[in-house]
């Protein structure tokens, strides 16, 4: 829960907003004998008709009770009014333990609110609620409202309203629609006592214990139990984050996987979280049952095939227990047999975090090759550019970068000396071919584009006396985006405008390299942080120099990472147009699971040169 002051700020933002917008009418939407029930508090829009009002013995049964992060109870009042679009209950916030149970009939005074989690910059939705409430409780062991079931039936497949051009592009002032947009279908049972029948997990229980379900089984689904995020203006409206009320001393939370099934009865209050959006934090809770999802093997390269990989290590460091080292060496070995070229993301200095200027990666990278052979894996060589002290963005101190790793039995790396953190290589000719000037080396690492990123890594490789080139990339986060519930529809992705410069940097990196040799092997490989339908893809394209070869998969299997339920592309291998045949493989071993050794899955292609 974040201090008062950032409450009130964020409170105060939106009344702001809501006032300018026409939105606040005090008392006057009260029902007509003076009585202020819960739906005249919800309104028929996102922000409350009565924010910023006092309310006196406002009436309802209490059907859920946080004592922990936002503390406070949801009560809902037992007798309805006859509009879909107003809930029936509300949170009170009550700052510390409250002293109600579940079933108490009680009346609440207090002030309406609108509170935006993650405060009003987040663009998130906010959450109408009470707070500095005066609570009476009038009995107890009281029936709860019955739960409005969510299911494949009831909510809307279209997903929300655009936004008003005249408030910004917000649909905070918009009446709600909940039989049309399911946005608004979920707004319009904010607080109220909602039930999901058995359902397939979508998303993995995570460290915050929390998972994702789906309550719309067909719904864009793969054969691993996901739901596949494939464009801006298709969006999943069935999934649902699942919390519990229960504290995890009383009762831990369960432990699955995508695939899995919350099965039975899952009840209780729908919230709205800064992380997730609606989430039905369970009163009752379904048992999840194991669906038995593995991990996947990518078959070994045959003969004359290269193999490239790519693979974001989340912030390996010598300082992580040798657990890691040799989880991630395994799976080198055996998920991803062992491939030729593997380009590493987010490799950090030799003491990670620690923020003493420290640039180098060779403790790191020398534990992680020596855990690879360990585990029946060949004796990896390594190059790589040390950047400069906090220039490349990623956790403050732990400097990371992207490295390659190569077997130098199948594969020779071609040194060319002089790259540096500062120094940019480019491109000659060399004997009819291209060739780099640094290998060794970064791409226009000076420029606006990469500034407080990764710059790319670039290497010259020779397999069976041919040329490759390997362009490793850790592009720009999604930090700062608007989420997909944002109040703005469509949301704001801010991030987008690094990335773009990125992807062109790196487009006519690749544009000089086919000019030199048009028939030149380039590959761009790496954790993109954008979708295959991306404006930062289309600009990785452009021209014709490269194609991302996960779109060679079926539409359900393109997916390296699981975000809110959301299986989706952010790691890639891009590919020139001499490089066909190829065989590409998105090895799904971490984003699908509780259990992961970083959150991204690698990538493989196999071509032969």
């Amino acid at each position: 829960m974040p201090a008062a002051s950032s409450r009130t700020t964020a409170v105060s933002a939106v009344v702001t907003a809501a006032l300018a917008a026409g939105l606040l009418t005090g008392a006057s939407s009260a029902a007509a004998d003076g009585q202020v029930r819960i739906h005249d508090i919800q309104g028929a829009t996102r922000i409350s008709p009565l924010a910023g009002t006092q309310v006196t013995d406002v009436p309802g049964v209490v059907t859920g009770v946080r004592g922990y992060g936002s503390k406070g109870f949801w009560f809902q009042d037992p007798n309805p009014d006859a509009d879909r679009a107003t809930s029936e209950g509300v949170f009170v916030y009550t700052g510390s333990s409250p002293t109600v149970a579940v079933g108490d009939a009680v009346t609440v005074s207090g002030t309406v609110a609108e509170y935006v989690p993650g405060g009003a910059a987040s663009g998130n939705q906010s959450l109408t609620q009470l707070t500095k409430p005066t609570v009476a409780v009038v009995s107890s062991g009281n029936a709860l409202p019955a739960p409005v079931t969510v299911s494949e039936r009831s909510v809307p497949s279209r997903y929300a309203p655009a936004g008003d051009p005249a408030a910004g592009g917000s649909v905070n002032g918009l009446p709600l629609s909940p039989g049309r947009y399911a946005l608004d279908f979920y707004e319009s049972l904010e607080g109220m006592n909602v039930r999901v029948g058995s359902s397939r997990v979508v998303g993995a229980t995570d460290t915050h214990a929390e998972l994702w379900v789906t309550v719309k089984p067909h719904e864009n689904a793969n054969r691993r139990g996901g739901t596949v995020y494939g464009s801006y203006t298709s969006q999943n409206t069935g999934r649902l984050q699942i919390q519990s009320l229960v504290p995890l001393t009383e009762q831990p939370f369960p432990k699955a996987d995508v695939g899995d099934v919350l099965a039975g009865r899952t009840e209780g209050p729908l919230d709205f979280s800064q992380y997730g959006g609606y989430t039905l934090t369970a009163r009752t809770l379904g048992t999840v049952l194991d669906r038995g999802l593995r991990q996947e093997r990518t078959r070994a390269q045959r003969d004359g095939e290269l193999a490239v990989a790519t693979y974001n290590v989340e912030n390996l460091d010598p300082g992580d227990p040798q657990e890691k080292f040799d989880a991630l060496a395994a799976a080198v070995v055996n998920n991803l047999a062992s491939p030729d070229i593997l380009a590493l993301e987010e490799i950090q200095d030799d003491n990670g975090a620690t923020d003493d200027g420290t640039v180098s990666a060779e403790r790191t990278v020398r534990r992680f090759t020596e855990a690879i052979a360990a585990a029946g894996g060949p004796a990896y060589d390594w190059r790589s550019i040390a950047p400069q002290d906090k220039k490349d963005g990623g956790e403050p101190g732990g400097n990371i970068r992207q490295v390659f790793l190569f077997n130098p039995e199948r594969v020779s790396f071609t040194d060319r000396a002089g790259g540096d953190a500062t120094t940019a290589t480019e491109v000659v000719r060399e004997r009819g071919r291209a060739a780099l000037t640094h290998s060794p080396g970064r791409i226009d690492p000076a420029a606006a584009a990469w500034t407080d990123s990764r710059k790319p890594l670039v290497g010259e490789f020779a397999f069976r006396g041919r040329p490759v080139f390997v362009v490793a990339n850790h592009f720009a986060s999604k930090g700062g985006d608007e989420s997909i519930l944002s109040h703005h529809q469509p949301p704001t992705r801010s991030s987008e405008v690094q990335r773009l410069a990125q992807a062109t940097s790196v487009n006519t990196f690749v544009k000089k390299l086919l000019s030199a040799d048009k028939r030149a092997d380039v590959l761009v490989v790496g954790d993109i942080n954008d979708f295959e339908f991306s404006g930062t893809t289309g600009a990785l394209t452009a021209g014709g120099a490269l194609y991302p070869a996960v779109k060679s998969l079926p539409r359900s299997e393109r997916y390296s990472y699981v975000f809110q339920g959301n299986t989706q592309v952010l790691d890639q291998i891009l590919t020139s147009p001499s490089i066909r045949g190829f065989d590409y493989d998105s090895v799904h071993i971490n984003a699908e699971f509780a259990d992961q050794n970083s959150d991204h899955d690698p990538q493989v292609l196999r071509f032969r040169p």
